[in-house]
């Protein structure tokens, strides 16, 4: 998938020399391979930029949702959702009651329930259809198949209607797959009522090898997919650096998820706009911009400002803290700076934006190396204009009261530790505001202005961070949706994550127990990969220059990608030796069955290795083996994949399933020759299947 490999920063301007060895084992990973490796990237670039290009409309490919609404069509014809409603209520009011178990050493002196009456029954069940809404999707209970023999979905519904209706759980699948036959007769086989009432479904042969020479012929990148129906416009706030101090091993997670959420989102057919909401107002500005007037007078000069080498930003931040903490009089400066500064004073602007720039520089080399892009920054401070208009708001609501000097919203269900109750605070006693206003104004901004007024009026805003910030996004969602802040269409939702601990299960931290910069952490890994692979006895004479590259390329794929495969929820613990491995789900793996396909193409084309790879023209897909057919059934399941992935935001749930692509992949490999293959025509074919494993695992 062009999201994957974007999201890996697989980068390369060139190919080099390839002598790629398709049968050698996986513990060996040559720098010959790297042309098949860099054409990862380069491949990449092209895909990735035509993915605006519309999927060939012959074969749609068909997904969970397809199968959902065949079955939901089928229940809505043949039931009555009032009175499946009044049966299911009837159902359970009439089942039996278990009898109580007799206390210990004599009878149960507990009065029996009374019985209840028909009429009683009867005005449950009246109310129950009264209350009924149409079925939806979820009614449906359509499940991907536990295991192959069993087909590609199962179908539940059956099970949960029968009582409701009035029918055996296997006669009303047989009607549920009357009603959905004429739907899906053309792409799936005869569908089986397995066990009490399982509906299988099995997608037929030709529709298979269809979707897949469909798969292997898309010049566009999107592999016959054809972008969502449903196109919404998403914010997704991530990354959130802090000004004036270095990025650390707290960002990684956050940059790396958004990120590829980002990816994945556009490539499914969104609108996605990417937000970096960094810190860069606050009362530490104070401090800072004091310090800077002691230490580079000219950073406090319009003119002169942007031309200030700041130098060591963490020092300088540092030192000025150190001042702060020790000097009396320096905080009392510090104190009359802050407020200074969001009076709009020239002098305090000049050097918060000097800090502000010099910040950028250094974040912008961490994306460079992440292949970040598009990212636009949207910090604190653009949303203090609205921040008093916010509190207004909520004040003529009557939802923010003053609180010992402050103004707070008290929201039910959240209290402290002595049980009193929870303040979320808007405004502190000395006028200032605090993170949650400045999240509520974002939301406003976000999801209620117009874009035409400079606001994203976006359907669903994503927030990327720690799992520790849950608290107080339940807060502030909960604050916003009260104040009618959200509109119906819109959604916030927080996408948590866990800890990146060391690999003993501790704080990741260096050994003189600081937070591990995020820049040390990456060039750590370039650096480990790099001497493993100069250490090999195959890549004795090739020049530094492609050791680095390809160092670089696999040095970073490595840290992204073993953040992806994790659940995000988890705490992981980094291993560059696990994550540099060639075994298991890793990037180094995945690079390799990249590059092992490449090759196999190369050396049934002719083509020579140091030139742009040249993917074969589709041809018909004949399947004469079972790895032939496990391929192509896994391959088919990526409308499922994505959609999933764009529902829940796990990415590891692609993850999983591009590995298991390359696994099946390789017992097709192990099974099917491709350039030995019985006939031209198979030979295509397994081409074709090579095309397709490719296209969706780049």
């Amino acid at each position: 998938m062009a999201w994957v490999s974007r999201t890996l920063a697989f980068s390369a301007t060139r190919h080099f020399s390839n002598r790629l060895l398709v049968s050698r084992p996986m513990q060996s990973f040559r720098l010959s391979d790297s042309g098949n490796v860099l054409s990862w990237r380069r491949l990449n670039t092209r895909t990735f930029l035509s993915a605006t290009a519309e999927a060939p409309s012959s074969t749609t490919p068909k997904n969970m949702e397809w199968v959902q609404n065949a079955v939901l069509d089928a229940m809505n014809e043949l039931f009555d959702p009032a009175e499946v409603a009044r049966g299911a209520a009837l159902a359970k009011l009439n089942k039996g009651k278990k009898k109580k178990k007799k206390k210990k050493g004599g009878e149960d002196d507990t009065p029996p329930e009374p019985e209840m009456s028909e009429d009683e029954k009867q005005a449950i069940a009246d109310q129950a259809a009264a209350e009924a809404k149409p079925f939806t999707l979820s009614d449906t209970m359509v499940t991907l198949a536990t295991r192959p023999e069993f087909g590609d979905y199962q179908v539940n519904a059956a099970m949960g209607l029968s009582k409701s209706v009035g029918m055996n759980p296997q006669e009303c699948a047989r009607k549920i797959i009357e009603k959905m036959m004429p739907t899906i007769e053309d792409i799936m086989e005869e569908p089986e009522v397995a066990g009490p009432g399982f509906i299988n479904l099995k997608f037929k042969k030709e529709y298979l090898t269809s979707v897949v020479g469909q798969m292997a012929g898309d010049t566009t990148g999107r592999l016959g997919l054809p972008k969502t129906s449903h196109k919404q416009k998403i914010v997704v706030d991530y990354s959130s650096p802090n000004i004036a101090k270095e990025m650390h091993v707290g960002h990684l997670r956050s940059t790396i998820i958004g990120d590829t959420l980002c990816n994945l989102l556009e490539f499914t057919g969104h609108d996605v706009v990417r937000l970096n909401h960094v810190g860069d107002w606050g009362t530490q500005f104070g401090m800072l911009v004091e310090h800077l007037r002691d230490e580079y007078p000219e950073a406090l000069n319009v003119e002169t400002s942007q031309d200030v080498d700041l130098g060591d930003l963490v020092q300088l931040y540092k030192a000025a803290k150190k001042r702060f903490d020790d000097d009396a009089d320096f905080k009392s400066r510090a104190r009359e700076g802050v407020v200074k500064l969001q009076a709009g004073n020239k002098e305090e602007l000049a050097a918060w934006e000097a800090l502000c720039a010099a910040s950028r520089v250094e974040y912008q080399k961490i994306y460079d190396m992440l292949n970040i892009k598009g990212l636009t920054e949207r910090g604190e401070s653009f949303y203090n204009p609205f921040l008093n208009d916010v509190v207004e708001d909520l004040e003529k609501q009557g939802l923010a009261v003053k609180s010992e000097g402050a103004t707070a919203i008290f929201l039910e269900g959240y209290e402290n530790r002595d049980g009193t109750p929870l303040p979320m605070l808007i405004r502190k006693s000395d006028g200032g505001f605090n993170y949650a206003t400045t999240d509520l104004a974002a939301i406003r901004h976000r999801v209620q202005m117009a874009s035409e007024d400079g606001g994203e009026k976006a359907n669903r805003v994503l927030y990327v961070t720690d799992a520790g910030q849950s608290q107080h996004f339940e807060m502030v969602f909960k604050a916003a949706k009260i104040a009618k802040f959200v509109p119906e269409n819109a959604s916030l939702e927080h996408v948590p994550f866990g800890l990146v601990q060391g690999e003993d299960g501790k704080k990741f931290a260096t050994r003189s127990g600081d937070t591990v910069k995020l820049k040390d952490l990456l060039n750590e890994s370039i650096r480990i990969a790099g001497e493993d692979l100069r250490s090999r006895a195959e890549n004795q004479g090739v020049p530094d220059d492609q050791i680095d590259k390809v160092a670089q390329i696999v040095g970073i794929g490595a840290v992204k990608y073993a953040d992806l495969s994790m659940n995000r929820e988890s705490n992981y613990r980094f291993s560059y030796e696990r994550m540099l491995s060639l075994n298991g789900n890793t990037a180094p793996y995945m690079l390799y069955a990249y590059a092992r396909i490449c090759g196999i193409i190369r050396k049934a084309s002719g083509q020579e290795s140091a030139a742009k790879i040249v993917w074969p023209e589709a041809s018909e897909i004949i399947i004469t083996d079972d790895a032939e057919l496990g391929l192509i059934r896994n391959l088919v399941q990526l409308p499922d994949v994505l959609k999933e992935v764009e529902k829940d935001l796990y990415p590891n749930r692609m993850c999983d399933y591009l590995f298991e692509t390359s696994q099946k992949f390789n017992k097709f490999y192990e099974n099917c020759s491709v350039n030995n293959a019985e006939s031209p025509e198979i030979k295509a074919s397994r081409l074709s299947l090579c095309t397709a494993t490719a296209g969706t695992i780049r």
